[in-house]
């Protein structure tokens, strides 16, 4: 009788285990390859190409400025007096150490222009992504890699999620190259 009892509980615990999974859909995405179908990417494309290059400029003219400061300087040692090339070199070493934070300072703007201009973009991806999932039922998504490294490492098959994100958003994937 306690073997039969122990049995049923078993049963129903393997039943009720069951009966969860099959309520567990997983899907799969890829954000970056989904982003670089947006057509607001070609413009903050543009937009991020400009602002690097106006910091580029600004740091060249600032490196040719030290440039030209430093050939004076070299032209002219031999004429200064010993304290006139130390103040000389004082402030040829501080507009160096200018030129190195403001290259710094220029990386960091760059980096949260970028973030800025991406934002919209990733929330409307985002957006689009919890709506599919919910319309289609899904209780997981994956994103099939975060930077460098994949987060999906197998898929028995190919999960439409990404086409149906696309099509939320108004957006027609490419056609897949044929296989050889």
């Amino acid at each position: 009788m306690k073997a039969r009892i122990f049995l049923s509980a078993i049963a129903l615990f393997c039943f009720g285990f069951v009966a969860n999974a099959q309520d567990v859909k997983i899907g799969y995405t890829n954000v970056e390859y989904i982003m670089s179908l947006m057509p607001e990417m070609e413009q903050i494309d543009a937009d991020i190409k400009d602002y690097s290059n106006q910091l580029g400029q600004q740091i060249q003219s600032k490196s040719a400025a030290f440039q030209r400061q430093m050939q004076e300087y070299q032209q002219g040692a031999a004429a200064m007096t010993e304290e006139a090339r130390g103040i000389k070199q004082q402030e040829l070493q501080k507009l160096e150490q200018e030129i190195r934070k403001f290259e710094q300072d220029a990386q960091a703007s760059y980096q949260r222009k970028l973030q800025e201009l991406l934002e919209p973009v990733q929330t409307k991806v985002y957006n689009a992504i919890n709506s599919v999932a919910a319309e289609n039922n899904y209780s997981h998504i994956l994103s099939e890699s975060a930077g460098q490294a994949p987060v999906l490492l197998y898929t028995k098959d190919n999960d439409p999620f990404t086409d149906l994100v696309l099509a939320k958003l108004g957006i027609e994937a490419p056609a897949a190259p044929a296989a050889n």
